[in-house]
């Protein structure tokens, strides 16, 4: 998981999700964004390993599935504190030569620049078709509560 890990809905409720799971989770962010420590005692609870990375090429080697998050700038009491964050990390086709041939990049969207257009052509780009089946998780989720039966 990468980007702003502190405020995102998606990483905290993930996080919690893949606990069902054997894996491991691996957390990058600036220092100021990390994983609040009631998400990881969750995970820790429930066993699972997690790693802290400054460094997203430290963590890509092994990752199997890479869940990037925006910089949340509406979260920040000033501007300036915002663009110190701004683009630590940006996903782009050469930080991805340093991944797995067949690692997914996921991203709940709407991004901003953390990750670059270009890599929307690579077949691990996955955030695309991951919006497309949300839309139809809500579509039949919309159905069955509106159903009359």
């Amino acid at each position: 998981m990468v980007g702003d890990l502190k405020n995102g809905r998606t990483v905290h409720s993930l996080a919690k999700l893949l606990c069902l799971y054997n894996v491991t989770l691996r957390y990058v962010s600036p220092a100021a964004l990390r994983m609040p420590d009631s998400v990881q005692d969750y995970v820790r609870s429930k066993g699972i390993q997690q790693d802290e990375y400054p460094s997203l090429v430290d963590a890509l080697h092994d990752t199997d599935v890479l869940y990037v998050t925006r910089i949340q700038r509406e979260r920040f009491d000033s501007q300036e504190e915002y663009e110190k964050v701004f683009g630590s990390y940006v996903i782009t086709p050469q930080i991805l030569t340093e991944a797995k041939e067949k690692m997914v990049v996921m991203h709940p969207l709407p991004r901003v620049n953390e990750i670059s257009v270009e890599v929307d052509s690579d077949p691990r780009a996955a955030y695309f078709r991951q919006a497309e089946y949300g839309m139809y998780i809500r579509m039949a989720l919309l159905a069955l509560v509106l159903a009359k039966n």
